[in-house]
């Protein structure tokens, strides 16, 4: 048994250093002399500190790491007086502009210690704090993320709380364990060879996101049980999939893992209705079971189990958080979906799905789209809002067809699956 738990925890160790290895060098695409910024939980700390050293081996000029320990903001939320919630220091402002204006990595880490630390907590002020932080970083989330001025990445670790929320029959190490052996079968670096497939991954979904472009679609139509929607599309959308590229050319994944083809739709020709095909979190609070209607591109009505005061005022936050700003397109040969769970954590999530994203529209997503003005973003129906959450919207069940410019009708997804050129 002891040998047993050797070979395990030198197996266990190897992965990880690889998954690390794949954060740096592919995800962030750390160069010489560039700072780096890691955000996470206390709880991720010995995943950061392999980064960390990753990140210098790879030549980094400074690596700074910012781990929070989220039970401070529930105290801020539940004792702070109300007048004070909407504000934020001018250091954390200033921190995010010197992050676009040196260009540099920014990599945040997810996956809860306390899932459930917002949960119970009022909607209002937990909105009001999300969308100052938000407001006090948009130079950040327009210059760096939306022109891809800064290497950004998005990566998971497993900690016992979440993983027990995932495989409910088992508890603490063993849980966290199981939720390691996904991410890392997931993130594909089960061998030495995990750069080289992600380079091939990344080749496919390029692929995949270009013969999209190509088609020139009007609108996606979604259909299956529940779900009759409609997505119109500006003659300037782009498809996006896998590596995203800084204006110095230095390419960085965005998502690890990622598994969509995405674009920017028109908001105001959505209709229909939609059915959630998995629960999702919005500040803090898990929505479960979600139906919502369009009409004239406006979220008119919803209905859901779980989390509706939440969703309520988060949709309440700003004019656009009612509007779509992302239409993504997924496949059930992803990884996420092939492993047969519900993560609860959007990053994993979404890459399982099709799905739509209320809120703020990727401009990176318009031909031409850096350039625009804001009232030519209006005009075409670019989404602008201080929220943005994706919304899983398929399985086995839902089909997607293209209506392009020539009036064809042409499938992309049947029963969930790639179909014709976009399968290879």
């Amino acid at each position: 048994m002891d040998q047993q738990l050797h070979n395990y925890s030198q197996g266990f160790n190897a992965r990880l250093r690889r998954y690390a290895e794949l954060v740096v060098r592919h995800g962030l695409n750390v160069q010489p002399g560039q700072l780096v910024n890691i955000s996470g939980e206390v709880i991720h700390r010995s995943l950061a500190g392999l980064i960390v050293q990753e990140a210098y081996k790879q030549g980094a000029g400074y690596v700074h790491v910012e781990l929070i320990d989220p039970l401070t903001l529930r105290t801020r939320i539940l004792h702070s007086h109300s007048e004070y919630l909407g504000t934020t220091p001018a250091f954390f402002s200033a921190k995010f502009h010197e992050l676009v204006e040196q260009g540099a990595a920014n990599l945040k880490i997810l996956g809860p210690e306390y899932p459930d630390y917002l949960s119970d907590l009022n909607p209002a002020r937990v909105n009001e704090v999300r969308k100052a932080n938000y407001l006090a970083a948009k130079h950040f989330y327009t210059e760096g993320i939306e022109k891809s001025q800064v290497h950004w990445s998005v990566i998971a670790a497993a900690t016992p709380a979440w993983a027990e929320r995932i495989f409910p029959d088992l508890r603490g190490r063993e849980a966290e364990e199981m939720l390691w052996g996904e991410i890392f079968r997931i993130c594909r670096v089960e061998g030495d060879d995990f750069l080289d497939r992600w380079r091939e991954h990344d080749a496919r979904l390029k692929r995949r996101a270009e013969y999209l472009t190509s088609l020139r679609i009007r609108e996606l139509r979604f259909s299956g049980p529940g779900t009759e929607l409609t997505v119109g599309l500006s003659p300037r959308a782009i498809f996006k999939g896998g590596s995203d590229r800084t204006p110095a050319g230095h390419a960085f994944e965005p998502n690890l893992p990622t598994e969509e083809c995405f674009t920017t739709p028109d908001w105001r020709r959505t209709e229909g209705i939609v059915t959630a095909t998995r629960p999702f979190y919005v500040n803090g609070k898990l929505i479960k079971d979600l139906i919502l209607t369009f009409k004239n591109g406006l979220i008119s009505g919803f209905s859901c189990s779980e989390g509706a005061s939440t969703l309520e005022a988060y949709l309440q936050s700003d004019e656009g958080a009612k509007r779509l700003g992302e239409v993504a397109l997924v496949g059930v040969d992803s990884p996420v979906y092939e492993s047969g769970l519900t993560f609860q954590e959007i990053l994993y999530d979404e890459n399982a799905a099709c799905h739509i994203a209320v809120g703020s529209a990727y401009k990176g997503c318009l031909q031409g789209g850096a350039s625009m003005t804001e009232a030519e973003y209006a005009d075409i129906g670019c989404n602008t809002s201080s929220v943005h959450t994706d919304i899983m919207i398929s399985s086995e069940e839902v089909s997607v067809q293209a209506l392009v410019e020539s009036g064809e009708e042409i499938d992309l997804l049947v029963r969930g699956r790639w179909a014709g050129d976009l399968a290879r």
